[in-house]
């Protein structure tokens, strides 16, 4: 299980890193060089992979840094691609668009497809892997686009760039819908929250473990690696109870997870690194704005304050 070395990826620690501040946000202002670097100083000290969602401006950003300044940091590039049918499904406002933005945004999926390619072809030493998509399969997703466009997809980049292709998703998918781009792709990647499906620290480690155990007993011959799992640290109560989060809890979590994959050498990026205050509702305790390691003003949090004391 997991022989990553069959496609070039050797064991590392991994984190997911978006790299917006306050007032910053995708299709806004970005980060700039200077914050950019400042970050990277920060999570080179203790990961050796990164994941990006996008093949964007900030993501081209981090790359020229990563190049210019010499960092030892290995991308997962990804294309983040938008609705091409409606989701009705989706628990929250979107997932239904217009006809003519569904087509707009076919327009635009196949532009970044074809950025990913030419990204990872541009920087072939520092993009280790390229995924064609995140969370878009899913049952509540607002961005969906079908199984059969995404294995399009796959191939399209496979067929483009050199590097080993994956795509993004929640666990569920993968146990049914998922089955032929399960087959396409060179790794599996899988997302597990535990938190947000209710569960308490007590039960967290377990329900991750049968999350990845579930497709990597599905695929026995495909390395599947966890792209997203992490513990926010803190709620307003819609979608997570708030007693179930904070800097502890979120400290146990990680700490757990470590030792767990590290014994079963799953590659695993944790999610993420620094909190995003644009993600989510409008109020200051949206629990997807505390995901991150680290405070929006780059301080670490708890589970990381031992590796970093200033």
């Amino acid at each position: 299980m997991n022989t990553f070395n069959n496609i070039g990826i050797t064991s590392g620690n991994a984190i997911c890193y978006s790299g917006y501040r306050d007032g910053q946000h995708p299709g806004g202002v970005s980060p700039s060089y200077a914050e950019v670097k400042e970050d990277l100083t920060i999570l080179q000290k203790h990961w050796k992979y990164l994941r990006l969602f996008d093949c964007d401006q900030h993501s081209q950003m981090v790359l020229e840094v990563i190049k210019k300044e010499g960092f030892d940091l290995k991308i997962m590039l990804g294309a983040y691609i938008v609705a091409e049918e409606n989701n009705f499904n989706c628990p929250w406002q979107g997932g239904v668009y217009t006809p003519p933005q569904l087509e707009k945004n076919r327009i635009i999926n196949q532009d970044k497809i074809d950025r990913l390619i030419e990204m990872g072809n541009l920087y072939p030493e520092v993009i280790f892997s390229l995924s064609v998509g995140n969370e878009t399969c899913v049952n509540w997703t607002d961005h969906y686009v079908p199984e059969y466009k995404v294995l399009q997809y796959v191939n399209q980049v496979k067929a483009g760039a050199k590097q080993p292709v994956t795509f993004c998703d929640n666990y569920a998918p993968w146990l049914g819908k998922l089955k032929k781009v399960a087959e396409a792709v060179d790794f599996i990647s899988i997302h597990t929250y535990p938190v947000w499906e209710y569960k308490q620290i007590s039960e967290a480690l377990s329900y991750t473990q049968q999350n990845y155990y579930s497709v990597a007993d599905e695929y026995p011959h495909k390395p599947v690696v966890i792209t997203e799992a992490g513990w926010t640290t803190r709620s307003n109560g819609k979608g997570i109870e708030p007693s179930f989060v904070n800097e502890e809890l979120q400290k146990r979590y990680i700490e757990d997870l470590i030792q767990w994959v590290t014994k079963e050498n799953i590659l695993t990026f944790f999610f993420e690194a620094f909190d995003e205050y644009w993600k989510g509702a409008d109020e200051p305790l949206e629990p997807e704005k505390h995901w991150g390691l680290f405070n929006i003003d780059r301080t670490p949090k708890l589970a990381v304050k031992h590796l970093f004391k200033y």
